[in-house]
């Protein structure tokens, strides 16, 4: 075929992209459930000393099983990264500090409630699906690997359908003979490692079937996808709330906000059997042939042999050691994604309902301007889209950093001097804006680019990385938005300005660290970072 498909490019982008749909549908869904959720399972337990001690024992069990999966990846990688003896140091010095974690901050505390107790057990119930999260972005490179990009895929769906039946049914479909809460934290996280899986392998996916003079737009779709889902499930929520008034909501009404995931999950797993493998993990199995057809395809025959030829060579040269070049390409993996959540975005995207509330609204006009802000989000992505392969991914990167900064800034002084109103939204509406057109999608086209194909499978680190960040962010907003301490102090403007500081470090960091990787293949990487 002289000339590439671009229907059939295209074509499976877009099946593809379902991932990233189902992982904003997946991690939004909860922003229109909190106050329900609190209703519903933590605000009783209050009124039940009995029933609130079970629930704290399994929440510190819950706590302790997630830092050692976590250890376990830590150890994982670090066993990829360094020679034994140093891997086993780490790995004690990383083990030493999850220990300290668990006692100081989970089983010394008392088996109670207490209001720092419940700001804690809401914040991880809220929050749960990112520990997932980490579990899936680290098993991502792994199952690439291994079962390849589209049957990893495929294991994200289905865990995207038992986490939707679940957590709508946490009660009804409790097999795990613990509190209801406690059910749905575990189906939350279910979601959360198909969340993980969906967020590594789609970008995967789609840079290595991409021609290199689109690939930014095309990876760029996947983060559209993500705010789409976002931007749909605020709608559902919107419209779920509208049926029936509050006791509804937070008795019934949550539970079709979860369920409702179960349609585009189960959409996304039949429509990717009509999708093929990708074509480096292809010649990566010996299965050479069709990979050449399948680049023929995607690339047009001249383009196809250059990019047959390129691929091949990086793998003959393959070392497999994730350091083989060098510590800064992980290093700068690792800070691209930790600096995406530092910024404190899914603050605005989890809890922009809550943060609305505090501002005066009821519940049916906070769900409403949530949808503004999803609209914003959609829009400003479109831009970004449109504008990566042609501005460049660092001077994006940079603008959207600083304003995120200063939009953090003001909004922290609006708390604090208590003038939150209209001026407050305008500033949150700026800042999704900001992060829109840059840290959502570019950064995921830096991770998917940055990589050389040798060890690709480091990407693992960075994604994981990602998650652990975000579920930082979002555990720890509530127990800071919420401590009497710091709200007499600083009438909820400190998390913030805290956000605001991590702006501005991104920003040195993007201009001091990062190279630009618009119009280069997946091989020029590869030769960049040798030098």
């Amino acid at each position: 075929m002289p000339h590439s498909d671009k229907r059939f490019l295209w074509g499976i982008t877009l099946v593809v992209t379902l991932g990233g749909l189902l992982f904003g549908y997946d991690t939004a869904v909860i922003s229109g459930t909190t106050g329900a959720l609190e209703h519903y399972f933590v605000s009783p337990l209050f009124d039940d000393p009995e029933a609130a001690r079970a629930v704290i024992a399994q929440y510190k069990v819950i706590v302790g099983l997630c830092l050692g999966m976590i250890l376990f990846f830590a150890g994982l990688f670090l066993h990829k990264l360094y020679a034994p003896r140093r891997a086993w140091t780490y790995t004690a010095l990383a083990a030493a500090a999850c220990l300290w974690i668990l006692f100081s901050q989970v089983v010394s505390l008392p088996a109670e409630m207490t209001e720092n107790m419940g700001s804690s057990i809401k914040g991880f119930t809220i929050s749960s699906a990112l520990i997932g999260c980490v579990l899936g972005g680290a098993l991502g490179g792994s199952v690439s690997q291994r079962v390849g990009r589209k049957r990893g895929l495929m294991l994200a769906a289905i865990l995207f359908l038992v986490s939707a039946a679940g957590s709508a049914l946490p009660d009804t479909l409790n097999c795990f003979g613990t509190a209801d809460i406690s059910s749905l934290i575990i189906y939350r996280i279910i979601g959360g490692i198909g969340v993980g899986l969906a967020s590594m392998l789609s970008p995967m996916y789609i840079a290595e079937v991409a021609p290199a003079h689109s690939r930014g737009r095309l990876v760029s779709l996947n983060q559209f996808a993500i705010i789409f889902g976002m931007l749909v499930v605020y709608f559902v929520n919107y419209a779920i709330a509208r049926m029936g008034n509050e006791e509804w909501l937070n008795t019934i009404g949550w539970r079709w906000m979860f369920a409702s995931e179960i349609v585009p999950a189960a959409l996304f797993f039949i429509l990717l059997f009509f999708v093929p493998e990708t074509p480096r993990y292809l010649m990566m199995k010996g299965a050479d042939d069709k990979a050449r057809l399948l680049l023929d395809r995607l690339h047009g025959t001249e383009a196809a042999q250059i990019e047959f030829r390129q691929v091949k060579e990086s793998f003959a040269q393959k070392d497999g050691a994730w350091l083989s070049f060098g510590g800064l390409v992980l290093l700068v993996g690792i800070l691209i994604s930790f600096f995406q959540q530092a910024v404190g975005i899914n603050v605005v995207l989890y809890y922009a309902p809550e943060i609305l509330r505090t501002m005066g609204l009821a519940t049916d006009a906070s769900l409403f301007q949530t949808i503004i802000v999803g609209v914003i989000n959609l829009t400003f992505t479109v831009v970004a889209i449109l504008t990566v392969d042609r501005f460049g991914r660092k001077p994006l990167m940079i603008l959207g950093a600083a304003v995120m900064a200063v939009s953090m800034l003001l909004l922290g002084f609006t708390f604090y001097f208590d003038s939150v109103g209209i001026g407050s939204f305008l500033l949150m509406l700026v800042y999704t804006a900001a992060f829109a057109v840059s840290w959502g999608p570019v950064a995921w086209v830096l991770i998917a680019e940055i990589f050389p194909n040798s060890i690709r499978g480091a990407m693992a680190i960075s994604i994981a990385v990602q998650w652990l960040a975000n579920f930082s962010v979002s555990w720890s907003f509530p127990i800071l938005n919420e401590n009497r301490v710091l709200t007499e102090a600083f009438h909820h403007g400190f998390a913030y300005w805290i956000y605001a500081v991590m702006g501005v470090l991104a920003v040195l960091f993007i201009w001091k660290m990062v190279p630009e990787t618009k119009g280069r293949t997946l091989e020029d990487m590869e030769k960049l970072w040798k030098k």
